[in-house]
């Protein structure tokens, strides 16, 4: 049983088709010697080098730079990819046969049956005389077609072929999911923005109007801080940032608010230089701050006071965002976190917290301890380093 799961593991971490792990078991419980073990790596690190490219979803790119290493686990003459309108890619032998080969995939992409083919070429030393061409899917939809040329369309090829591009729909279904999910983090991060905005704009131009006449240079300040607190909140691209820029919109941020709030607004930051370069969720700390002046500080009497600390925690970042304010029920705040409720004028807490998970996994969303008259304090944990953060 042991042996089986082994062989198991392997198969869900490299994506290695069913028919390939199927051959090298075999092998190695027949065989069991180097050759056989050297043959395993090999197969498995094919298949690995083919991935990557795939991820991106079926492209002309991706296709070409995918299409040696399939040939290879096929053991075939020549390999053609198709999408649904042309060809991407012809790689191997036979060459003149490329013209061709969008027409060989046409029965296929109409009714996603596999197709054995017998070409006619008139070169007595091309090896391409048959083609098997399978469906490639994604979503129960045919999107292309991958073919595979040879001397002989044998049933071992025609397996093959199919548990290859079973393996490939399975690698542009894990590419679907990635631009889902960088779709729903755009959305997101908009539905953040939605928030943040109106209420945090009017009262910052109604502040800077104030000193137009009666300070004219403060004035000036605070709309240059402004228009770079709005420059970075609404730019287009990348879903991360680093924590130094995150923390520099923040006290842009703050400037404006304690022009608004004068000595009421009292603000603490330590922050430990080594973690300022670690990558972090777009905006995902600016609505903490905001959060806490608006929910905690605005219906306070006399001074509020917010503590900001960013520090190393080894292989993790620890961040905290805490105020004195009013705090609120524990339960209501978990309703909140669950989206089950959303506050008048709230912004986005719920949505930093299932931002947070979507990236790093459920045990990094926010940790916050509140309670009524007792303040509120959330605290954030970002993993230094994780697979596909980065800032650029």
């Amino acid at each position: 049983m042991q042996y089986v799961v082994g062989v198991a593991v392997v198969a869900v971490l490299v994506g290695v088709p069913a028919f390939v792990l199927w051959r090298l078991v075999r092998g190695r419980r027949e065989l069991g010697t180097s050759p056989a073990e050297r043959a395993t790596f090999e197969t498995l690190h094919t298949a690995s080098l083919a991935g990557p490219p795939l991820r991106a979803g079926l492209t002309a790119e991706g296709a070409e730079k995918a299409s040696r290493h399939l040939r290879t686990l096929l053991g075939s003459s020549a390999l053609a990819i198709t999408d649904s309108e042309r060809l991407l890619v012809y790689d191997g032998a036979g060459d003149h046969h490329a013209g061709e080969a969008f027409a060989h995939a046409r029965a296929t992409l109409k009714d996603g049956r596999t197709q054995v083919l017998d070409l006619d070429c008139p070169l007595l030393e091309c090896p391409v005389r048959h083609a098997v061409v399978v469906p490639l899917t994604t979503d129960d939809r045919v999107v292309g077609t991958l073919a595979a040329y040879g001397p002989h369309a044998s049933a071992g090829l025609v397996r093959a072929a199919q548990e290859v591009a079973g393996w490939v729909d399975s690698q542009l279904e894990l590419a679907e999911l990635d631009r889902s999910r960088t779709l729903l983090m755009e959305a997101e991060v908009r539905a953040l923005r939605a928030q943040i905005s109106p209420h945090f704009i009017y009262n910052s131009l109604t502040t800077i109007a104030s000193f137009v006449r009666t300070d004219p240079e403060r004035a000036r300040e605070l709309l240059l801080e402004f228009a770079d607190f709005t420059r970075y909140s609404f730019r287009r691209h990348g879903e991360f940032t680093t924590l130094a820029e995150e923390l520099r919109s923040i006290d842009r941020y703050l400037i404006l608010e304690r022009a608004r709030f004068g000595d009421q607004l009292q603000v603490t930051l330590r922050i430990a230089p080594e973690v300022l370069p670690v990558a972090v969720p777009f905006l995902c700390l600016q609505p903490l701050v905001e959060n806490a002046v608006r929910h905690g500080l605005e219906s306070k009497d006399g001074v509020g006071r917010i503590t900001i600390i960013a520090e190393d925690a080894g292989a993790e970042c620890g961040i905290s965002v805490e105020d004195d304010g009013l705090g609120m029920d524990p339960d209501r705040l978990r309703r909140i976190l669950a989206g089950d409720i959303t506050p008048a004028g709230g912004v986005g807490l719920a949505n930093v917290d299932e931002r947070l998970r979507q990236v790093y996994g459920d045990e990094y969303g926010l940790v916050v301890e509140t309670a009524p008259g007792a303040g509120t304090k959330v605290n954030v944990r970002l993993p230094k380093y994780h697979p596909g953060v980065s800032a650029r």
